[in-house]
């Protein structure tokens, strides 16, 4: 393999791929390759798949047939859920040359040194049941924010999500770990570090020196807060029924975790979110929201809502509108329900047409910009803190306020990474 010198990495998905794609890199780059652009012609091209949609599945597909008319003679790696889901489809694409699963990722140097092209297609996977490390991971110079992977893996089993089946059973890293990675990345100039995980609030499970670890997302974020160096955290994302009373009261009052939670809902009907197998009901979302607003009414909650799901009636999902449109939040993340093989939703009558689906979808979507332009209102003439991020585009730069309302400037390198008093207009 000593003619592959040059790697590049694209990836689909969430804030955890980010991190774990950087990481891969990192290992890469250790081992005597050299990162380039993904629109490059590169030795190696490595995509980080995720499987929540079709479209992810069907974006991977795209990707490899686009590196096959540019670059044939190139090797493909495709790894991420989407790789531990469907093994045998993905190494079924013409050009795709190794497929690497939850458990061997990481082990993606190895497995190069023993790749020739030309070769039958390669899978390196195992059964879920079997992946039960931790492996951690952080992004880095690719981002001002760093994505953090502090967790990994769900026990929940909600009737559209395939992710436990990706992933594997909830585990993390341990308090001492993360808060070492935080004084590493202090120590490279990051200013905001965004915590990532499958399942954040489910965070200290793990076993460590043959024990079982009992910590708690509660304890990481009183540790983390006292890390000199880290500006901004932020949570990426926590289920309602994991957010505790004491984890917001501890953002409130805490210099460096900022006021802003993204915590999905999914539904804002009782009967969908039973028949989602979700863990809570929208009366304690609701509640949470606000309490949150309570101790912060600066305070950016962003919600993540599914619609068409199947047997969602029209009067169920004016049920979810209805909720939204009265509820104190900032921003929507709207999906629309797409069948994934395995999964307990696939049972459930009757399937809402996908034309219904998308409509729905529409409509959330003019709902949160509606939300986010209101929010951003409220705060107008006030001055917050932006950190501003490198790239310039076409003479702008953007950031973001410690509630993460979003601020476009004509570029200034030296504002790079730095934190900016803003006078929002």
């Amino acid at each position: 393999m000593e003619q592959v010198k040059t790697v590049a990495f694209h990836t689909l998905g969430c804030k955890l791929n980010f991190s774990e794609t950087s990481t891969l890199s990192r290992l890469l780059e250790q081992d005597g390759f050299v990162k380039t652009d993904f629109d490059n012609t590169a030795d190696v091209y490595v995509i980080n798949t995720c499987s929540v949609t079709d479209n992810a599945d069907k974006e991977c597909r795209m990707l490899v047939r686009r590196i096959q008319r540019r670059a044939p003679e190139s090797m493909v790696v495709i790894t991420g859920c989407y790789a531990q889901l469907k093994p045998e489809e993905i190494a079924s694409i013409e050009g795709v040359d190794l497929v690497l699963g939850a458990a061997e990722k990481f082990n993606i140097a190895e497995h190069l040194k023993a790749l020739t092209k030309g070769d039958s297609t390669k899978i390196c996977s195992c059964d879920i049941e079997d992946v039960n490390t931790f492996h951690a991971s952080y992004s880095l110079n690719d981002r001002t924010r760093t994505f953090l992977k502090v967790q990994d893996g769900c026990d929940y089993t909600c009737a559209f999500c395939t992710i436990p089946m990706a992933r594997g059973k909830s585990r993390s890293d341990s308090v001492a770990n993360v808060v070492e990675h935080a004084h590493t990345l202090a120590a490279t100039g990051v200013k905001e570090i965004v915590l990532t995980g499958v399942n954040l609030g489910d965070f200290g499970k793990g076993f460590e020196g043959g024990k079982k670890r009992e910590e708690t997302f509660f304890e990481l974020a009183q540790e983390l807060d006292k890390v000199e160096g880290i500006s901004r955290y932020r949570i990426s994302s926590i289920e309602p029924n994991l957010l505790s009373n004491e984890i917001i009261e501890f953002v409130a009052s805490s210099r460096k975790f900022m006021p802003h939670f993204h915590i999905p809902l999914q539904s804002g009907s009782n009967d969908i979110l039973g028949l989602m197998r979700r863990r809570y009901r929208r009366e304690l979302y609701a509640d949470k929201v606000a309490l949150i607003k309570q101790f912060m009414p600066h305070c950016s909650i962003g919600v993540d809502v599914i619609v068409g799901f199947p047997s969602e009636s029209e009067a169920h999902f004016r049920e979810t509108y209805d909720f939204l449109h009265e509820l104190d939040v900032s921003y929507l993340h709207v999906f629309t329900y797409s069948e994934r093989a395995n999964t307990g939703a696939l049972d459930i009558q009757p399937v809402v047409p996908v034309n219904i689906r998308h409509e729905r979808n529409k409509i959330l979507r003019n709902l949160s910009h509606k939300k986010m332009q209101f929010f951003a209102e409220q705060h107008l003439n006030q001055t917050r803190k932006v950190l501003f991020e490198s790239l310039n585009k076409e003479g702008m730069m953007e950031g973001y306020t410690d509630n993460y309302i979003k601020v476009t400037t004509p570029f200034r390198q030296e504002w790079h990474n730095q934190i900016i008093d803003w006078e929002l207009r």
